[in-house]
């Protein structure tokens, strides 16, 4: 793919991604239907379907031979990343959208032959767009992010862990997580993975760890956090498969390394 083909889908892309933030500013000045999907904690709404298809119809009306990925199944059944995948999350964090009206993002990552290659994450009610090219850096609303602390270790960091991690987990060493916790600096949750990655990008806070992410969780983010030189692996350090779930593990390679040692799996 060449650089004048990368700038012209990217130029493409944010036009689209502010067009549907404003679309979804307009639906929420009215009701609009909330659905449930695995449990009464993972929400859908109509007008998370509705940006989905608003992306799948520019994308597919002016590049009808690239795929997309969505999460709420409206695209195309992707079985590989051959190439062009755009992989949209159309509100990452649609719990924040419904109870706060906030801390929601539009998340973007688009694959050429399965590698990244774009990441845009738009913050729709700060109007704040973090955007990653592949070698070319990582931005905020234009402005280039400065490489995140290579020398950063546990006891300094923040880092990015939801409160599942606080119950009795089947999967984890709970006294593993404990020792964790009291060894860095603090925790923090936002409800939006998209936005972790790119406070990660950004310094805001230093690490994020989840146990389940799906590809349009962490398409974007992963290539916004690389261009800062971040690294993100699943908790036992391998790489993610951007077409299925994932644990995740994303920080400097510091902080990964020593994040590596408390993340046990039974």
């Amino acid at each position: 793919m060449s650089h004048q083909s990368v700038e012209e889908i990217k130029a493409s892309a944010i036009q689209w991604i502010k067009e549907a933030g404003e679309l979804i500013k307009s639906h929420m000045k009215k009701p609009y239907e909330v659905d449930t999907k695995q449990d009464r904690k993972d929400l859908v709404t109509e007008v998370d379907q509705k940006t989905e298809q608003f992306f799948i119809d520019k994308i597919l009306t002016q590049y009808p031979d690239h795929q997309v990925l969505g999460e709420e199944g409206m695209g195309d059944e992707v079985q590989s990343l051959n190439g062009v995948v755009w992989i949209i999350d159309p509100i990452d964090g649609t719990m924040n959208f419904v109870h706060q009206e906030r801390f929601f993002a539009i998340s973007i990552g688009i694959y050429f032959d399965g590698i990244g290659e774009i990441g845009l994450i738009y913050d729709v009610m700060d109007d704040v767009l973090y955007e990653g090219v592949r070698g070319e850096g990582a931005f905020k609303n234009g402005k280039q992010l400065n490489p995140i602390d290579p020398d950063k270790h546990l006891e300094d960091a923040l880092i990015g862990l939801n409160n599942s991690w606080a119950i009795p987990n089947r999967k984890l060493n709970e006294e593993k997580i404990h020792d964790l916790v009291r060894k860095v600096k603090g925790t923090r949750s936002y409800g939006s993975a998209a936005l972790e990655f790119a406070f990660i990008a950004e310094g805001i806070i230093d690490a994020y760890i989840t146990m389940r992410l799906a590809p349009w969780d962490i398409a974007a983010g992963m290539i916004i956090v690389n261009e800062v030189g971040g690294i993100t692996t699943r908790v036992d350090g391998t790489d993610v498969n951007m077409l299925t779930g994932n644990t995740v593990i994303c920080a400097n390679k510091a902080i990964h390394h020593e994040l590596l040692d408390f993340i046990e799996t039974k």
